[in-house]
């Protein structure tokens, strides 16, 4: 009787052992399905911030006037906070389509070059400001979007909790160069130079504006408030020589650089000259000249009307023809407006007009002084 009794005994230790250990086994189930699915809404309000955050900044390309480079604070934030917050809903987080708030959409300048711990410079931190980044903000809380429900927490008293995220996305618009190039791209720049001089008085607002360019309607003529210049020379009289550069080989042909105009430039050209076109520490290149723009390639250049291209800048020349050196000081976005080649040489003309021109295998330009202009790279996370 008394062997049977013990017996009963560890039984009944061993039953509420077994019930004490399958109530643990459940509670940290319980815990680990919550855990679980926390887990996963802050990684989808991570995915809603970075969708947001690579949307915004497009919009600012288009806040670059072609005029001024910075438009009006309320202006761009406005446009911006259409995309981030479509975006932002399109990625739903535990099944909410998440909504943002305005202080959710930062605005500001950073610099890329600067490393991941790169300060993003608002309108409050930094005064004549131009905008080339967006920071966005996902939450689930109490105020905005609700907090994450619990399923099993709520037999210990825990109902939900909260959550957030955030990303900042920028593109570089300061560039001091570029290369490598990307695999199967080639870099729209045109090889020819105009002299800074004359690309300064266009940005102060002395020049014409005869010609209206719409991506519908292509070029048309009248004034549309970008102002145009001649890239060909006018004589003895001209600043600088605006002849042909050599961006690749030196003396290129004729169909080389035809097919530079149409093509742009690729990796074997950029070959030529050491994998890159970049300014010194002193801020200049030194390219090589030809003679100059010719009749051979009026077709080239009016099959381009209209399309963004890349022009570089330089402050000075020497030599001649094929034995000029042009000092590059920086580089611009252009389009080509219009075209003639043939006939007089006062009638002779290549007009050209600022353009916003997306490029990839740009060298971000260390420091804030402005060497490029209206020449981007993509939008990317940069945390």
């Amino acid at each position: 009787m008394r062997s049977l009794r013990k017996r009963r005994r560890r039984s009944g230790a061993i039953l509420v052992l077994t019930a004490v250990m399958m109530v643990a086994m459940f509670a940290l189930l319980v815990v680990a399905v919550d855990v679980g699915y926390v887990a996963l809404v802050r990684t989808q309000l991570q995915s809603s911030a970075d969708a947001a955050a690579l949307a915004a900044p497009w919009e600012l390309y288009d806040s670059r006037t072609l005029t001024t480079p910075l438009a009006s604070p309320e202006l761009v934030q406005a446009d911006v906070l259409t995309p981030a917050r479509y975006y932002a809903s399109e990625n739903p987080v535990g099944q909410v389509q998440p909504e943002l708030a305005d202080a959710d959409i930062e605005l500001g300048r950073l610099d890329v070059t600067a490393g991941p711990n790169a300060q993003l410079y608002t309108p409050d931190a930094f005064g004549d400001l131009t905008y080339n980044a967006v920071r966005v903000s996902v939450h689930r809380t109490a105020d905005i979007n609700g907090e994450i429900p619990s399923f099993f927490a709520r037999v210990v008293g825990v109902d939900s909790s909260s959550g957030g995220a955030e990303a900042t996305a920028a593109f570089v618009d300061n560039l001091s160069g570029f290369g490598p190039l990307p695999p199967g791209k080639n870099l729209m720049i045109l090889p020819f130079a105009m002299d800074k001089q004359t690309w300064d008085a266009l940005m102060d607002g002395n020049a014409g504006d005869d010609w209206t360019w719409d991506a519908d309607q292509g070029i048309t003529s009248g004034s549309d408030g970008v102002l145009e210049v001649n890239l060909f020379p006018q004589g003895a009289n001209s600043p600088g020589n605006r002849g042909t550069v050599d961006i690749g080989a030196n003396n290129n042909s004729t169909a080389d650089l035809a097919r530079q105009i149409v093509e742009g430039v690729n990796t074997t050209d950029l070959d030529h000259i050491g994998g890159k076109l970049e300014l010194g520490p002193d801020g200049t290149l030194e390219l090589n000249g030809d003679t100059g723009i010719s009749a051979g390639m009026k077709d080239e250049l009016a099959s381009i009307r209209g399309q963004p291209r890349i022009i570089p800048l330089f402050d000075s020349v020497s030599g001649n023809g094929n034995n000029a050196t042009y000092t590059i000081v920086g580089f611009a976005g252009v389009r080509v407006i219009d075209v003639r080649l043939t006939g007089k040489m006062s009638g002779k003309r290549v007009i050209v007009q600022p353009a916003r021109v997306q490029v990839y295998g740009g060298i971000p330009a260390s420091g804030s002084t402005p060497i490029s202009n209206f020449i981007y790279s993509p939008v990317r996370l940069v945390r």
